[in-house]
């Protein structure tokens, strides 16, 4: 389940600079989780963003806590 989530986030650099996107969209993991931080939910995020997906959510969730690991993303 994690490789799935993680294999959702594509990484181009010629897609937004080369931040991390959920893969087929141009909407950046940095962008999802500030969205969260400021309190809203995946409703509302799919509401603004009808094209994303709650996998996707989740797998932005699951780049960034790879991220932050001490082993990071492999």
């Amino acid at each position: 389940m994690e490789a799935d989530l993680l294999s959702r986030v594509e990484i181009n650099p010629k897609i937004m600079f080369g931040k991390p996107v959920i893969g087929g969209t141009r909407l950046t993991v940095e962008l999802v989780l500030e969205k969260l931080a400021q309190g809203y939910t995946h409703e509302k995020l799919i509401g603004e963003y009808p094209f994303l997906t709650e996998e996707g959510i989740r797998a932005s969730l699951m780049y960034a806590a790879k991220s932050l690991s001490v082993s990071g993303i492999v």
